[in-house]
């Protein structure tokens, strides 16, 4: 009597598997091996080389009029720390240079603005002294 083939024994609809396979799609031990080496295994941790950097979110802006005020606010995150805070001119021109020359550059314009308008406003206010010291002067001499 002869001994029933795989095609025999299969049922219909079953798939014939290759013997050299375990019906997993691999190859065999030795691939399974090779591949278990390649892959670490559950659980287990493997060193990151990026650089682990903590991240804080803080917006500054600083606001000027021409009249020359400039004031501060500060946000951390969305949490409002500084409102309002009143700055010096000359601070914002210093920090601006610090940060980056086309910043200083469109402050400096902000800042020479303000101060050719307060120059102006000066020139005005001296002729308007002048103009009442000799008021002062006329009246002294009727008298």
């Amino acid at each position: 009597m002869t001994a029933p083939t795989a095609e025999a024994a299969s049922a219909p609809g079953d798939e014939e598997v290759p013997a050299t396979t375990n019906g997993q799609g691999t190859n065999g031990p030795e691939t399974e091996a090779a591949e278990a080496e390649d892959k670490p295994k559950r659980g287990a941790r493997t060193k990151s080389t990026a650089k682990k950097t903590r991240t804080v979110e803080l917006t500054l802006t600083v606001t000027g009029t021409l009249d020359g005020a400039w004031q501060a606010d500060l946000l951390h995150g969305s949490t409002r720390v500084v409102q309002g805070l009143s700055v010096p001119a000359a601070a914002v021109a210093k920090a601006a240079q610090e940060l980056h020359p086309d910043i200083a550059e469109k402050i400096d314009e902000v800042i020479t603005a303000a101060r050719e308008q307060h120059e102006s406003r000066l020139r005005e206010l001296e002729a308007e002294v002048a103009k009442v010291k000799q008021a002062l002067a006329d009246l002294g001499e009727e008298s």
